[in-house]
């Protein structure tokens, strides 16, 4: 009976020492962000209304790097007014490449759906441009 005991007494104390019991403490990290998840700006695409289409709107992200994702049922394509960037088409529950924003604020449209509308304000708050042409939703 005896010679159960003590090996059993030697697994305890080895197990309170291997698992955190010895005395000695450890603090816990947190798990790294996967890259570009965490501080990449994301502008949603809510559903086919208007300026209501993307989320935030106008948003304040002039001379930074974002990208779109496509919160809605259907398949949605970003462009610039200018089209100087476009995303490709964006499938539901998908998020976009990253596109760099210009820094003087810009406005964009659904390729897909042109009264889908939004702005991004530029570096320093400053507001878009106007928006001029046919997706702005003025020449009907």
């Amino acid at each position: 009976m005896r010679a159960i005991t003590i090996p059993a007494l030697i697994a305890t104390a080895l197990c309170v020492a291997t698992c955190g019991g010895g005395g000695s403490s450890s603090t816990p990290t947190a798990p790294s962000p996967s890259p570009g998840t965490a501080t990449t700006p994301t502008i949603v695409i809510n559903r086919q209304n208007g300026s209501l289409s993307f989320s935030p709107n106008p948003a304040a992200f002039g001379g930074q790097t974002v990208v779109f994702r496509n919160a809605d049922s259907v398949i949605h394509r970003v462009a610039l007014n200018d089209m100087s960037i476009d995303t490709g088409d964006i499938a539901p529950g998908a998020t976009s490449r990253t596109v760099q924003m210009p820094l003087n604020g810009t406005n964009y449209h659904c390729v897909l759906h042109p009264d889908m509308v939004g702005a991004v304000n530029g570096s320093g708050g400053v507001p878009p441009p106007p928006c001029e042409g046919v997706y702005c939703g003025t020449e009907r």
